[in-house]
């Protein structure tokens, strides 16, 4: 399961000097092209509220092999969504479009990190593909 968060639906128009030109399409048609590629089953989400975020994990912890999100503005500040990663006990790969760590301080401490296997950060929408590319490895395992 893909999951973005907040604003995600506003890549190529936000601030396009950070985050690129590619929009939402863009980044699913790629998520699509990958997962085909590497004969994965995904379903693509995103959503500015972060009780459904929360709930799509619950859901991915039944129905779901592994987890890929760009948790957006939550990075830094949901415990949910933390706590719920950590309760689906399925492997995660976080995933963000600019390198959070060149970013403003507050943006700069990610508590999903604390349940992601791995994070790809700083690769464009490219990180999706990174992303994807490592959760297969994981859930093959």
């Amino acid at each position: 399961m893909i999951i973005n968060g907040p604003n995600i639906n506003l890549l190529g128009l936000r601030e396009p000097h950070l985050y690129g030109t590619d929009n939402i399409e863009d980044v699913k048609r790629l998520c699509d092209s990958v997962a085909e590629e590497l004969g994965l089953q995904i379903e693509f989400h995103q959503s500015n509220h972060e009780g459904e975020i929360v709930d799509l994990i619950q859901r991915a912890r039944t129905e779901a092999d592994g987890i890929v999100i760009n948790p957006a503005g939550y990075t830094s500040t949901s415990i949910a969504i933390l706590d719920t990663l950590l309760a689906a006990e399925l492997p995660v790969v976080e995933v963000h479009v600019t390198n959070i760590h060149r970013r403003e301080q507050f943006r700069q401490h990610s508590y999903v990190s604390h349940a992601a296997s791995a994070v790809v950060m700083g690769a464009g929408i490219q990180g999706y593909e990174f992303a994807l590319r490592r959760l297969a490895t994981l859930t093959a395992a």
